[in-house]
């Protein structure tokens, strides 16, 4: 007996099977969708959070090099600055160039072979004194210099006149002072590198006869110029310098006239809240010198502008301050009688009197720089009083130069000197002796002996 046929499946079943195989596929679909993007947003944060702790890596090494290179003093090495990016670059090289440049302001420290570059191993001479040789050279841009070799047998005091320079100059910038461009300290030379300047010192053309004259008012120009110079020293660097050496043989004039204080051998930083400083011996030039720098009384900056005093004389007269009159009346021994002139005592009477226009008249100064003349007349008076207090600030004598502040009448600088009998008014008659009168007796830093005391007319206390 044969089996029955199974009965077809009926439609409804079918449409339920083909909707179940439909769903499963959109479902599929989905999920397969939903994991892909699960998959590349956990991707995406993997990649960024790398690439950002690798950032941080870099930029916390790159930190740590700065902070090694700052312990050491180093300079950053190529390859960390082959690290830096493009914009970087652009931002710091302003910044580089501008640190070079600061740097290429503190004086460099030469070689002996250097200075035997410059100079041409030394073939010309510029001049000389006590303290060496000064030679003419330039740097390899063309850039001239003065160089000034010091003595080889150098003593202490010669060592602590080359610290002062280096010291003082060396740290300092102003258009009225001398730059200094560098030294050399070495077995075999010592030297000291300067900016150089074309027409020499102005001693020369107050004091030489021939073609280096200059005209009054630039004369008044130089005079403003060195005490700004001064000021400078005084009372705008960080810590106030006091130069001791203020003379017309220190301040160099530049091509356009232009005048710069030298000569900072025996220059010392000074304490702003230390109002004087103690030396034993003298300090200075005689002549220029103040009264207390050869006496055992505290010192004061105000002794530099007892000195610019004296320097304003002789630009105001263009001659030196003291003056031979005649030759010896009387000799006995190794003492002589000279009649000397000293043209601050001869300015003063002629205040006093009211005949300022006569010594204007006399200096050569024409009516058009008469009233610049009384007024350099009237400050010099002021700045070489006796006592340091009764001087002027620097910054005042500028002031009072250039017309900004009304000067009072000064009253008598001279009246604590004791003089030798007079032949006439104008002139002192003093004893000195021939070593005295001699040109080294002037040299810096001789002092403490009466005869050069006597030759300031001042009486030893």
């Amino acid at each position: 007996m044969s089996t029955p046929p199974p009965p077809p499946p009926s439609p409804s079943s079918s449409s339920n099977d083909s909707r179940t195989t439909s769903t499963e596929a959109v479902t599929g679909i989905i999920i397969s969708t939903v994991i892909g993007v699960v998959i590349i947003a956990v991707a995406y944060f993997i990649i960024r959070y790398c690439i950002i702790r690798l950032r941080l890596r870099s930029s916390n090494s790159s930190n740590e090099e700065e902070q090694v290179t700052a312990r050491m003093g180093t300079i950053r090495s190529p390859s960390s600055i082959a690290v830096t990016t493009m914009n970087s670059r652009i931002g710091t090289e302003p910044v580089e160039k501008f640190l070079k440049e600061i740097m290429k302001e503190k004086p460099m420290r030469f070689t002996p072979q250097d200075l035997v570059d410059f100079t041409q191993n030394y073939g010309k001479v510029l001049g000389s004194g006590g303290f060496g040789i000064v030679y003419k050279g330039q740097f390899l841009n063309g850039l001239p210099m003065a160089v000034k070799v010091l003595n080889s047998n150098m003593n202490k005091r010669a060592e602590e006149q080359f610290m002062a320079e280096v010291g003082t100059i060396g740290r300092t910038y102003h258009i009225n002072l001398v730059k200094l461009y560098g030294f050399c300290f070495d077995k075999t030379v010592n030297a000291l590198v300067y900016e150089y300047m074309e027409n020499g010192s102005l001693d020369k053309y107050l004091f030489e006869d021939g073609n280096h004259k200059i005209e009054w008012g630039k004369l008044h120009e130089i005079a403003i110029g060195t005490a700004k110079g001064i000021r400078y020293l005084h009372e705008e660097c960080q810590q106030k310098i006091v130069h001791y050496d203020i003379k017309p043989a220190n301040v160099l004039l530049a091509a356009n006239f232009t005048p710069k204080v030298a000569d900072f051998g025996l220059a010392k930083f000074c304490d702003r809240e230390r109002s004087f400083e103690t030396f034993t011996g003298g300090r200075g030039t005689p002549g220029y010198a103040a009264p207390e720098l050869w006496l055992p009384i505290s010192v004061t900056h105000k002794c530099d502008v007892y000195s610019f005093g004296m320097l304003l004389f002789e630009i105001l007269g263009r001659r030196r301050n003291l003056e031979l009159m005649g030759a010896a009346a009387v000799a006995t021994g190794e003492q002589s009688q000279e009649e000397v002139e000293w043209f601050p005592k001869l300015v003063w009477e002629r205040f006093e009197k009211g005949e300022m226009r006569s010594i204007v008249a006399a200096c050569g100064i024409g009516e058009k720089e008469k009233e610049k003349a009384e007024r350099v007349c009237q400050v010099a008076l002021w700045c070489v009083q006796y006592q340091p207090e009764a001087r002027p600030t620097m910054g005042r004598v500028v002031r009072m130069l250039e017309g900004e502040e009304e000067i009072e009448r000064p009253p008598n600088p001279f009246q604590y000197m004791t003089p030798f009998p007079q032949s006439s008014s104008s002139s002192w008659t003093m004893t000195m002796s021939t070593a005295t009168a001699d040109s080294s007796s002037r040299e810096r830093g001789k002092a403490g002996d009466e005869s050069e005391i006597t030759l300031l007319g001042i009486e030893r206390i």
